[in-house]
């Protein structure tokens, strides 16, 4: 029989708990992006993650570990081959990575990629280079718009990315643009994870502002998942956030776009308050896309807090037969050099009214833990070569 008739896994994205015995190799030895925030920040206010046991498992300054833990909890390592968001939720679902995706942080793109891009979209591109996407707003911004130009640009991460302002060029311009670009990459040599449509608002410098209509293409996952699985077998698999980005539509049953991070909790409060069977899957990127790239540990420190009080309430939402599962998928360290994301281990932390107790649980050998655990509960099995173990027995 199920033990658990609905679970949630919640996102952190980018919410990193040290570095990874690998990460000097990634350029990231000393990262700790839960760590160093609570270091910068002094005062970090999170009396639900608190009792759920977050400081029992990851030291945190001025946040004192709880004296009878409701969670178990456990860190993560990292399997495959990167610290990106598509290699970390894959990886959760039950497929590693040995090969990153492509980058083009320090050269841009090929010119021959370029060339291709201008003529099938008619227009001049410009940018080309790893920026900050509010930054190459504000440098490139007033350009695209008066000329008619396209802003191309990527990050560290592996994603193309394309600006358009949604008043002069418009939302299904923008959109068909990537779906062209998302065609063209499908080249190996040019293969990169996501593209990623970045639409904008403002006339000016000054006045532009990145507006909820993002919307990712990203590469199909290369093999069948346990949402697939779990799908299969006539579960809800209902994804919050870019969650439905992120798989391309493979395995999910029923997708909600987020405006933001505590549109994306207020959804989940939603969902846990009506009756489905099966997973609801939740991606929270506002840590990553506002404040771990922006470097800006204050911001995201407010945003964990933010996160905080609706745990609050999503906790008072659940039923005994609930499984509540929080992560994370890669680390930013917002106290770390450049703007990247950073090779770092994960927390697990798990909740059911129905648990006994709480406590720390081992570490285990990679992020698949989860999708594993949630087809031994579902009683569905893991597709044919994908990873993980089940740790349903120790929740």
């Amino acid at each position: 029989m199920e033990r658990f008739k609905r679970a949630f896994v919640v996102v952190l994205d980018s919410l990193g708990v040290g570095e990874m015995p690998d990460a000097e190799r990634f350029g990231d030895r000393g990262t700790d992006t839960f760590g160093h925030i609570a270091q910068v920040y002094g005062h970090l206010d999170i009396p639900n993650f608190r009792r759920l046991g977050i400081a029992n498992l990851h030291p945190l300054k001025n946040v004192p570990p709880a004296e009878k833990p409701l969670g178990r909890y456990a860190y993560l390592m990292e399997a495959s081959n990167g610290k990106d968001t598509m290699t970390g939720h894959w990886e959760m679902m039950g497929l590693k990575i040995t090969t990153p995706f492509q980058v083009f942080t320090d050269t841009g793109f090929p010119p021959e990629l370029i060339s291709e891009l201008e003529r099938r979209t008619g227009r001049h591109i410009i940018g080309n280079k790893s920026a900050s996407g509010t930054e190459i707003l504000e440098e490139l911004g007033e350009e695209e718009i008066n000329k008619g130009y396209l802003i191309v640009y990527t990050s560290a991460d592996s994603v193309l990315q394309i600006c358009g302002n949604e008043e002069t060029m418009g939302l299904d311009t923008l959109y068909h643009y990537c779906e062209i670009a998302r065609e063209l990459t499908m080249r190996d040599e040019w293969k990169v994870g996501r593209v990623i449509a970045r639409p904008y608002v403002g006339k000016k410098r000054g006045e532009f502002k990145r507006t909820a209509n993002r919307h990712d293409y990203a590469l199909k996952p290369f093999g069948p998942t346990a949402l697939n699985a779990m799908k299969d077998a006539g579960l809800d698999v209902i994804s919050v956030g870019k969650i439905n980005d992120i798989f391309v539509g493979e395995g999910i049953t029923k997708a909600y776009h987020s405006d933001s991070s505590v549109h994306g909790m207020e959804q989940t409060i939603e969902i846990a308050r009506s009756d489905f069977h099966g997973l609801c899957f939740t991606n929270l990127v506002d840590f990553d896309a506002l404040w771990g790239h922006r470097r800006n540990p204050v911001g995201y420190a407010q945003e964990i807090e933010k996160f905080d009080r609706n745990l609050g309430v999503l906790l008072e939402s659940l039923r005994p037969d609930d499984l509540l599962i929080l992560t994370a998928d890669h680390g930013n360290d917002p106290t770390h050099t450049g703007t990247d994301h950073t090779r770092e281990k994960v927390f697990f932390v798990a909740y059911s009214p129905s648990m006994k107790e709480g406590g720390l649980l081992p570490q285990q050998d990679t992020f698949a833990v989860i999708g594993a655990t949630l087809a031994d509960n579902f009683q569905v099995k893991m597709p044919e070569g994908t990873i993980g173990h089940s740790i349903l027995e120790s929740l």
